[in-house]
């Protein structure tokens, strides 16, 4: 991935899964995202129900950086990332339980949605720390 651009999502047809589910758009060549590692990625949020965008780092070219299980980041958006490698983009697709729940922090994002990703993951930083197994 040469020239990164905000990616378009397209809501998949059926009934939205109730379980965490990832697909590589692109496999990138660099190092892992592994708990304990700093990640940095551009994404783009989407609910499954309406297809409507909630949130991206891409509107202010402003990347989301997190310590991989350090629970900065929603439970699914970490878990999906593990095993990613730098220069890679991935689809995940986050059910609520992973997601906000019921705890919506947006009126763009109503109760129990199960929301997608697409993460272009731009740099990974570290190695795995003492403590964090990845829980989150």
């Amino acid at each position: 991935m040469n020239e990164l651009t905000k990616p378009a999502i397209v809501v998949p047809e059926g009934v939205a899964t109730t379980e965490l589910a990832t697909r590589d758009l692109v496999v990138g060549d660099g190092p892992e995202a592994q708990p304990g590692r700093v990640v940095q990625v551009h994404y783009v949020g989407v609910t499954f129900a309406s297809g409507r965008e909630f949130d991206s780092s891409w509107e202010e070219d402003r990347p989301f950086k997190f310590a991989v299980g350090g629970g900065r980041a929603i439970k699914g958006l970490d878990r999906g990332v593990r095993g990613m490698k730098a220069g890679g983009r991935r689809e995940i697709i986050v059910p609520p339980r992973l997601g906000y729940g019921r705890q919506s922090p947006s009126p763009l994002i109503p109760a129990d949605s199960t929301l997608i990703f697409v993460v272009d993951l731009l740099t990974v930083v570290g190695g795995a720390r003492p403590g964090l197994t990845g829980s989150a």
